[in-house]
């Protein structure tokens, strides 16, 4: 993996051991664990308990997880998909009964699937730890009971969340019943009590336990429609991930529920193309990838729901010469405008992580409750923001993604992996919701076919395709970085453009660990949109 090109912060540089995270304090929690003997699995569920701490209007217990693990015991990659099903009382006709024509996006009757998260962390955990579950969630309690500095971010979270709603956002994410002000240090006291339940009990408090009636009953009491059967009844899955090829590399993703094949798709679409070439943020490359995204989308609103429901017929979906058919309606000159993706509009928001072990396993994980504060709900006495993924059914019965009972719902979440001759060389990922797909192909692209590191392919200026919050129809947001004669370009070949900041979250928070086997070294980048870091030895 070539590892050139500079950066305004370099990357994080380590022989033995790598993690990344968006928040420092999480990242010092999963180094912390590698160097207590931890595998790479158990510094990703440390972070992640550490995010839903110090992140929390972007992750937490009440969210969902997806990850992918390479063991070096067996040289075997794996994934596991850690998201929930709908309630056996969420149908479309509940819904019509109350007058609704969708499925609101917050409130209790946007948190209408289980949460999967701790379930997927208990079952990683099982088959990949190495320390005792209790330790992976020492700092998260100690941050949660003591109280921990807000991020601007999670400050920003909620006051836009009480505004939206009209009150306060429910639970400890406003102290005194206010969004807290800068600077605040932010104690949640229900949400360490919840767990020191998770870390001395593992799921079973949470699923089947005291928590969970909590849970359930706080949701019921609030008109909600889950029940005690619905959480006993959770379960994660092992899955096989879906892989294509660039460039010489493997790469890998989650099937559905996620949107994993959609990364894959535009990849295959512009491998023939000389990206370098084309030049960083030109013209000629946002209208590529754009328009390799607009198709990939077409294929993804199609084929991505439960795949319990609907039979994807992966080996033509991801073929070379399906993909040359595909791109064949390109038009160089001229944009195309198909409909809206389907779903929500808006970033999505989420966590992604990733660690290498002193061992060389790897990990890459990825966690979210959707919007941000998911569905503004917490159960009194959890301190837990249960998600609002379930807000993506469509309440109409035919639709691929339509609601019913025990189902998963079409999911962004996605992290990556590349591989050269079945070891890995990159894990990747970004939160970003519509963006994901698009970021993932842009940091891959910068390292593989222009040659940047890491940190240096995640902080170049980046574009998103889709609708942003409120919008009916989906525009190209341009990074302030990327220049105006660039967008006066993409605007006269027919492309909807808007400007955004130069260092915009709309971009998604994006971190990396490159490994170079030859040279012994493992390369750290996370986002400066975000408060992480990547750390290693």
């Amino acid at each position: 993996m070539p590892l050139g090109g500079q950066a305004p912060r370099p990357a994080a540089l380590g022989g033995a051991a790598m993690v990344a995270s968006p928040h420092h304090l999480a990242s010092a929690t999963g180094l912390d664990v590698l160097r207590a003997g931890g595998s790479a699995v158990d510094a990703c569920i440390a972070m992640n308990a550490t995010l839903g701490v110090v992140y929390g209007h972007m992750c937490g217990p009440g969210g969902d997880v997806f990850a992918q693990v390479w063991d070096p015991r067996d040289g075997r990659l794996t994934a596991i998909n850690g998201s929930g099903r709908a309630g056996e009382e969420v149908t479309i006709e509940a819904y019509a009964a109350r007058g609704l024509v969708e499925i609101p996006a917050r409130g209790v009757l946007a948190a209408n699937t289980v949460p999967g998260a701790v379930d997927g962390w208990a079952r990683l955990h099982e088959r990949f730890g190495r320390i005792a579950w209790d330790r992976l969630f020492a700092e998260a309690i100690r941050l949660a009971d003591t109280g921990a500095p807000i991020s601007e971010a999670y400050r920003e979270a909620a006051v836009e969340l009480a505004t939206e709603l009209g009150t306060a956002v429910a639970g400890e994410g406003v102290p005194g019943g206010r969004a807290p002000g800068p600077g605040a240090t932010l104690r949640q006291p229900d949400l360490a009590a919840s767990l020191r339940l998770i870390a001395g009990g593992g799921p079973d408090p949470f699923y089947r336990g005291d928590l969970a009636a909590r849970l359930v009953d706080g949701l019921r009491a609030a008109g909600g429609l889950l029940t005690r059967a619905d959480f006993a009844a959770h379960r994660s899955d092992w899955v096989e991930p879906l892989r294509t090829t660039y460039r010489g590399l493997e790469v890998t993703e989650l099937p559905p529920n996620t949107q994993g094949l959609a990364t894959l798709l535009i990849l295959n679409l512009i491998e023939t193309v000389d990206v370098r070439a084309l030049g960083d943020a030109s013209p000629d490359l946002i209208h590529l990838f754009v328009e390799a995204t607009k198709l990939a989308y077409e294929d993804r609103d199609r084929w991505v729901t439960d795949p319990d429901t609907l039979e994807v017929p992966y080996e033509r979906l991801l073929s070379k010469d399906y993909a040359a058919e595909r791109r064949a309606l390109i038009d160089p000159g001229r944009a195309a405008h198909p409909g809206a993706p389907r779903g929500g509009a808006g970033e999505g928001d989420t966590v992604y992580l990733c660690a290498v072990d002193p061992d060389g396993m790897a990990c890459s994980m990825i966690q979210s409750l959707y919007y941000e504060l998911g569905s503004g709900f917490v159960a009194p006495g959890t301190g837990i923001v249960l998600q609002n993924r379930g807000c993506y059914f469509r309440l109409e019965p035919d639709h691929p993604n339509a609601l019913a009972p025990r189902k998963r719902t079409f999911h962004t979440l996605i992290p990556a992996m590349a591989l050269r001759d079945g070891r890995p060389v990159l894990l990747f990922g970004s939160m970003g919701g519509e963006g994901q797909p698009q970021t993932q192909a842009t940091v891959l692209t910068r390292i593989v076919d222009v040659g940047l590191d890491v940190q240096a392919a995640i902080d170049a200026p980046r574009w998103r395709h889709g609708r942003r919050w409120g919008e009916a129809r989906p525009a190209v947001a341009l990074e302030g970085r990327i220049s105006e004669a660039t967008a006066a370009e993409l605007r006269r070949r027919g492309h909807d453009v808007e400007r955004v900041g130069p260092w915009s979250s709309e971009m998604g928070h994006a971190q990396a660990i490159a490994i170079d086997r030859d040279a012994g070294v493992l390369s750290g980048g996370a986002d400066p949109r975000s408060d992480g870091s990547a750390l290693g030895w």
